[in-house]
């Protein structure tokens, strides 16, 4: 089992950009994946797509941050070579070439509140509990104003879906944005206290996989293996989502976990399959316009979408050449 390393914000060390672009651009004996979060039963997959690249020659280590935009940092710095993330504004505002190359899930997110209000439109002016400040529900907190034509009330920010639903049950909040798992243990567990809020469809990407382009151009063997292993087990797991339990290695990072969570990875991936979280294609160029529209309504991205170019922030090729196989 790799050893998880937590990392803080204080323990990062800024580089120079030059020397970042020539870490870049060095041929790597061993891939470093940072990682935006510590591993769990949304990481599964990932998982075992990383096993499977693992099979077909790839080396890699990985680290676990605390949450995104270290994760981002550290590729931007140089410290790791490919990370997770949506780090659209860091794209358009460092001079360092980040590109994506996977779509890893969409933006499936739910706005949920107490029985006080049943729609969207009920929210105007109320206060609503986020996961963090220039994240992703603040993101999508963003594009339901502008779409709805609503303005909510004071954002407070606890991270976490599994911690914004406790807030829920015990009183503390009324509305809040949480992920599909959450989401459908809460109206399993209170479902006659609380209202799924409808909501508008999202193709934007929520996690994605990016690296440093002269990094993936020197690297691109290894990232090949890497995007190639990604969608087979994407593609596989749409086909059939209990893939992902069967494949789970019992001494790794996730069958690690507790039993009751390995015990739900079936009703888990099946509930996000069919729920669209996935894109058994890794996104490509769908996922790209569907970003740009996303985060420049969010405000994450300067300028108007239709005049964004999705070369700026997405490098196809690797992913063409898995999907061409």
């Amino acid at each position: 089992m790799k050893t998880l390393i937590k990392k803080l914000a204080s323990t990062l060390v800024a580089m120079p950009l030059a020397a970042s672009l020539m870490m870049s651009a060095a041929q790597a004996d061993k891939i470093r994946i940072a990682l935006a979060e510590t591993p769990s039963d949304e990481l599964a997959a990932f998982f075992v797509a990383l096993d499977r690249a693992k099979a077909n020659g790839l080396d890699y280590e990985w680290t676990a941050f605390s949450d995104e935009e270290l994760a981002i940092q550290a590729v931007l710095s140089g410290q790791m070579d490919i990370g997770f993330g949506t780090p659209y504004a860091a794209m358009q505002r460092s001079k360092a070439p980040i590109r994506i190359v996977f779509q890893l899930s969409k933006l499936k997110f739910f706005p949920v509140s107490s029985k006080k209000y049943s729609k969207l439109e009920d929210l105007d002016g109320e206060p609503i509990l986020l996961h963090s400040r220039g994240g992703g529900t603040d993101s999508i907190a963003n594009v339901i104003e502008d779409k709805i034509g609503i303005k909510f009330g004071e954002r407070s920010y606890v991270p976490g879906s599994a911690n914004r639903v406790v807030a829920l049950i015990s009183g503390q909040a009324d509305a809040t944005i949480i992920d599909l798992s959450n989401k459908n243990k809460l109206m399993k567990q209170a479902g006659d206290k609380f209202n799924v809020l409808p909501m508008f469809e999202v193709d934007a990407s929520d996690e994605a996989l990016f690296a440093n382009l002269d990094w993936i151009k020197a690297n691109e063997n290894a990232v090949n293996i890497f995007v190639g292993a990604l969608v087979s087990t994407w593609q596989d797991m749409a086909k059939d989502p209990t893939i992902i339990r069967r494949e789970t290695d019992p001494d790794g990072p996730i069958g690690q976990l507790p039993a009751e969570i390995l015990a739900e990875l079936d009703g888990f991936y099946t509930d996000a399959v069919e729920g669209g979280l996935y894109d058994p294609n890794g996104g490509g160029v769908k996922a790209a316009k569907a970003d740009m529209e996303w985060y420049s309504a969010a405000g994450q991205l300067e300028g108007d979408a239709m005049s964004l170019n999705i070369e700026d922030f997405w490098y196809l090729a690797p992913l063409d050449k898995a999907l061409m196989k």
